[in-house]
């Protein structure tokens, strides 16, 4: 092991090489970083909350709403599949996680189950998540089934962390962290924000977008009254005005493929969007049957315009006026564009770091380092001597620059416990080498010649270096898995410098010894006296 391989040679200047070029930005200014050609990194290390300051945010996904909408649902679905297939209807009722129909004339049960049968839907592993079964001579039960309802909670947590991330960080290039804790929360935490509020502000919008049919049939009056239809619902526009609305919804925001600020024929601010394939011809079929009616566009329960339907819209595009600035228009698309929450969120917990309290933790983190750096660095040196300690010491330098360039490639997030992460790796780095040379000294002692006991040295402790950090590694990743937060944040940074410390110190050692044993050809170990 102690041959001077081309191998090795090449390896340990392409690790120097890569861990120069990609810690490199972190020493730049601003300015110096964007006048970088396109095909250098710029990439630098991402600074947490606790390190830079700004906005906490611990979000609860209110799952009950969530199953109580869906549940809801089910009941519209059943009382539109039905009327279609013009079967009467006696009542539909709400019972556990489904609703049961009861129809008016028990001789229509047949043409009943196959309509029923139709809103049967499976999911992406091809499994249905909702059952349609007949109880009794006149009453169905569709309902969702036991595995769909226990998968609600974790499916929406998943959602509502996508949704926030495009919401917060449409262009993918901010350093905002969205994890989620425990079954039903998620955290954010977006350093340099400070103010939680307007983060509050962007995030809490469902942004449910629908397109339902006006209920011309009923009046609003009655409706305002307290008489609403069982198949409509009353709704406001921003103003206060009332709409009667049907509950079905021919078009989702589900179904938008792309909204954009444009303008209308009058050049006032407007937003055009445009349909998938299948709510396009949702819309076109809608459109056309429903000539000469008008149509509600509603926003989160809200009417934001009733356009009446003049021709088919066959195109799958269109466009919603109203009195947007540019500012309220950009916000409404970058919240269509981002999607709806598959439930409300609520804040359970907001924090402000401030920049100050920042600062004083990376100067703090930053002597902190330096003074186990320097420690680590005497001991070496006062142990194995100028040679064999420089070349360790030259390992731990190598190990923290392709720690900095791995997170700067990564962009890993480097938290205050990450910096204790990266203290320990500088003293974990060191104890291969001291394990290598302490058996090189034991073999010397022995009367052993210098390349027997610099190869026994490499030879025999391998195995201790790779057991010692394996265990530490899957330790690291027992903690990023069921960490949240800091620890996280501790065991990505330990994780890192257990293969940057493998490959620094034992690869360092073996081609600088053998260099130097190549060259100097010496009679006797430095380090066996």
């Amino acid at each position: 092991m102690i041959h001077l391989s081309r191998w090795k040679v090449i390896l340990l200047a392409v690790s120097l090489v890569f861990g120069l070029l990609f810690a490199m930005p972190n020493v730049l200014t601003p300015a110096q970083r964007a006048a970088l050609p396109g095909w250098l990194p710029s990439n630098t290390l991402n600074l947490g909350l606790d390190l830079q300051g700004g906005s906490y945010l611990l979000l609860e996904v209110d799952v009950p709403a969530m199953r109580e909408k869906r549940l809801t649902n089910l009941a519209e679905d059943a009382r539109t599949v039905l009327g279609e297939a013009q079967v009467g209807v006696a009542s539909i009722a709400r019972d556990g996680n489904g609703v049961n129909v009861t129809l008016a004339d028990p001789a229509q049960m047949e043409p009943a189950l196959q309509a029923m049968r139709s809103l049967v839907a499976g999911g992406a592993s091809g499994v249905a998540d909702r059952t349609v079964q007949r109880q009794g001579a006149d009453r169905i039960r569709y309902a969702f089934t036991e595995a769909a309802v226990n998968s609600m909670g974790s499916d929406a947590v998943t959602q509502s962390i996508e949704v926030v991330r495009r919401r917060l960080d449409k262009d993918g290039n901010k350093e905002i962290s969205i994890t989620r804790q425990g079954a039903d929360r998620i955290v954010v935490q977006a350093p340099g924000q400070s103010d939680p509020a307007e983060l509050e502000r962007l995030i809490g919008q469902t942004a449910q977008l629908t397109f339902q049919m006006v209920d011309v049939q009923n009046s609003v009056q009655d409706a305002v009254n307290g008489a609403v239809p069982p198949d409509a619902e009353l709704l406001f526009d921003e103003t206060g005005n009332p709409y009667l609305v049907k509950r079905r919804i021919l078009v989702s925001g589900e179904n938008l493929t792309k909204a954009e600020v444009g303008s209308d024929q009058n050049r006032q601010v407007a937003i055009d969007f445009r349909f998938d394939g299948a709510g396009s011809r949702r819309f076109a079929e809608a459109t056309a049957a429903n000539i000469g009616r008008p149509f509600a566009i509603i926003l989160d329960g809200k009417v934001i315009s009733a356009p009446t339907i003049n021709s088919a819209i066959t195109g799958g595009s269109g466009q919603i006026t109203g009195s947007y600035t540019i500012e309220t228009a950009s916000e409404f698309v970058n919240l269509l564009n981002g999607g709806a929450l598959p439930a409300p969120l609520k804040v359970e917990e907001r924090r402000t770091v401030g920049a100050e309290l920042g600062k004083d933790a990376v100067a703090k983190g930053g002597l902190s380092t330096a003074i186990g750096f320097v420690i680590i660095v005497v001991f070496m040196l006062l142990a194995y001597g100028l040679l064999f300690g420089g070349i360790s010491v030259f390992g731990l330098l190598l190990n923290g620059l392709l720690i900095i360039a791995c997170m700067s490639l990564t962009q890993a997030t480097l938290t205050l416990p990450g910096i204790a992460g990266l203290i320990l790796t500088f003293a974990v780095a060191v104890d291969a080498n001291v394990l290598i040379y302490e058996r090189m000294r034991d073999e010397a002692r022995a009367g052993r010649s210098v390349i027997a006991s610099m190869d026994a040295g490499f030879n025999k402790a391998i195995g201790t270096i790779v057991d010692a950090n394996l265990t530490t590694l899957v330790a690291a990743a027992i903690m990023f898995i069921f960490g949240a937060g800091p620890v996280k944040g501790f065991a990505w940074t330990l994780s890192i410098g257990v293969f940057t410390s493998v490959l620094s110190s034992v690869l360092v050692a073996q081609v600088c010894l053998a260099f130097w044993l190549k060259t100097a050809k010496p009679k006797k170990l430095p380090i066996a006296e």
